[in-house]
């Protein structure tokens, strides 16, 4: 119970509660995508970062598919 009423404590403290209601948290959360992507990008984990993973599994995918055409 004490986490939540701090947690409520620091939420009411944010501005713009009566202009923009739940809306004020959104540059939060615009800030925390980008912030994502960039990790996405640019941070590797072992030889490499998510793009690299997702486009080799897309490469092999459209391989698959025009094998699976040619076959037909």
């Amino acid at each position: 119970m004490l986490v939540s009423r701090r947690l409520k404590r620091l939420l009411q403290m944010m501005p713009g509660k009566r202009r923009f209601g739940v809306y004020r948290f959104l540059p939060f959360f615009f800030v925390l995508g980008g912030a994502m992507e960039w990790f996405m990008i640019n941070v590797r984990i072992g030889k490499e970062t998510f793009y690299d993973v997702y486009r080799r599994k897309r490469s092999e995918r459209q391989y698959e598919a025009s094998r699976m055409e040619k076959s037909e």
